[in-house]
């Protein structure tokens, strides 16, 4: 067995990020939890305690006013009375899915699994399940590495809003729930962080006594599941001097993987892009995504809508999704997708018909997403993804686009806009690399030419796929 690891990033300069993981490529994510219940959106835990945001004017005229109806009475509200997580594990799976991930619990310190570290779980409060559990044994029946999300480690300081009261109307000064001392634990003894108009002075606390709260939490997290991947929602948590909790739960991981299986076969993310932050795992790029292709495996993690069930939320097209996809992969990353959830465990007809697509997508070009690598270079054209902070539009493509994956000799190329003429011309082979045959995947042969390394296809009039179309290139 290889030398366990240390909680030092000298000891951690020799991870590797396991095969398993640079070949599933696609990913489906559970970000589901009792901020789901009202069906508003992301981020509801905090801001029905913000006088006069859209979540708080919500709460109040649906639920009562935070005083009264607080956070702990919304958690006694999720039952997710249908979540049948085999049922939606044979969807994802059909939907090309080759990894799961659930959210272990979010900012809103509600577990969702049976802890002893915190009796506020989904066990002791609304539905009686240990979701985590119900979920990885569905991942398990197909085969399909299990992660878990953790968003606790912001929750000290994200959740001092709480803590308020009105500052004016008629419940003007009387505090809201989170300031009883019976569910201090619940809500937090973070009086250090309130600030004015709900803002935060940090993401991750320099409380000692939470930091060791969110290390116990890990380890019952690596203890219970044994996940193949553990996700911080911030860089590596709590890196300071002469204490490094954040260093000490990724050991705890890789050194509980070693056990199991004689090697570490287990990925951390963070989202800290700084290099010697970066080698203790795989980067993790929320919303968005790099320009090129990145000599270590990357992930980005995404949603078709928002993050929490929002009855209001646009849901992005199928097509955007798989061009995205193909955009990642082709640059060395992987993605993750957030399927919303109902606070009844149901994904709606949108979401259901999103992953019915891109089954049928998966079906003729899965065979270029999965177990590749990148080529030379991620592709060709003129257009380049937008990548700026959280945006996600949609990229308009031409017909000069193509992007590029590579196995056994085999070059993918993805069409992202097909031409009228319906034909394909790529000018990134050189003069030696030499075409042997052409298929269009999800068609079969079609005639080529090379000429000077460049590659002209000549594409049926009706193509295999309504999304994005890929020739299967013989070097």
């Amino acid at each position: 067995m290889p030398e366990k690891f240390e909680a030092s990033f000298e000891s951690l300069k020799n991870y590797e990020c396991p095969d398993w993981f640079r070949n599933v490529k696609f990913g489906i994510w559970s970000h589901w939890g009792p901020q789901s219940v009202p069906m508003c959106g992301d981020w509801y835990a905090r801001n029905m305690y913000i006088q006069g945001s859209e979540q708080y004017n919500y709460h109040v005229r649906h639920y009562g006013h935070p005083s009264e109806f607080g956070y702990l009475d919304i958690c006694k509200l999720f039952q997710a009375e249908k979540f049948d997580p085999e049922g939606l594990m044979d969807l994802y799976y059909k939907a090309g899915a080759r990894y799961f991930v659930a959210q272990a619990m979010h900012h809103d310190n509600y577990f969702n699994y049976a802890s002893k570290v915190n009796r506020y779980n989904s066990v002791n409060i609304g539905p009686g399940k240990d979701i985590c559990g119900m979920w990885k044994a569905a991942a398990d029946k197909y085969h399909m590495p299990f992660g878990l999300t953790e968003h606790l480690g912001a929750s000290f300081s994200w959740w001092h809003t709480n803590k308020g009261a009105d500052t004016y109307g008629p419940k003007k000064g009387i505090p809201y729930d989170g300031n009883k001392k019976e569910h201090e634990d619940f809500y937090h003894a973070n009086q250090e962080h309130i600030l004015s108009e709900g803002k935060m002075a940090q993401w991750l606390t320099g409380n000692k006594k939470f930091q060791k709260y969110w290390l116990d939490t890990m380890k019952e997290l690596t203890d219970l599941y044994h996940p193949d991947l553990l996700y911080s929602d911030s860089g590596l948590p709590f890196e300071e001097e002469g204490y490094q909790p954040g260093l000490e739960a990724v050991v705890y991981l890789y050194n509980d993987s070693m056990n199991l299986h004689g090697k570490n076969q287990a990925v951390y993310n963070q989202k800290n892009r700084a290099e010697e932050i970066y080698r203790v795992g795989v980067l993790d790029i929320e919303k968005s995504q790099l320009d090129k292709i990145q000599e270590k495996p990357w992930q980005t993690d995404t949603c078709i809508g928002n993050w929490f069930y929002d009855a209001k939320q646009t849901y992005k097209r199928p097509e955007q999704i798989i061009e995205m996809l193909v955009d990642i992969i082709s640059k060395n990353g992987t993605m993750l997708l957030n399927v919303l959830q109902r606070p009844d465990g149901t994904i709606d007809e949108e979401a259901r018909f999103i992953l019915k697509e891109l089954g049928k997508w998966f079906e003729i070009c899965g065979e270029a997403v999965y177990d590749t690598r990148p080529f030379r270079v991620f592709g060709e054209g003129d257009t380049r993804v937008l990548i700026e902070g959280f945006k996600e539009e949609k990229t308009q493509w031409n017909s000069s686009d193509y992007r590029f994956t590579a196995k056994k000799g085999i070059l993918y190329a993805f069409i992202l806009e097909a031409s009228e003429n319906r034909v394909a011309v790529i000018k990134t082979l050189k003069p030696e690399e030499k075409v042997t045959s052409v298929d269009l995947l999800g068609h079969g042969p079609v005639e080529f030419a090379q000429n000077y390394g460049i590659l002209t296809v000549k594409l049926p009039e009706q193509l295999p796929t309504i999304y994005t179309n890929c020739l299967k290139i013989n070097i």
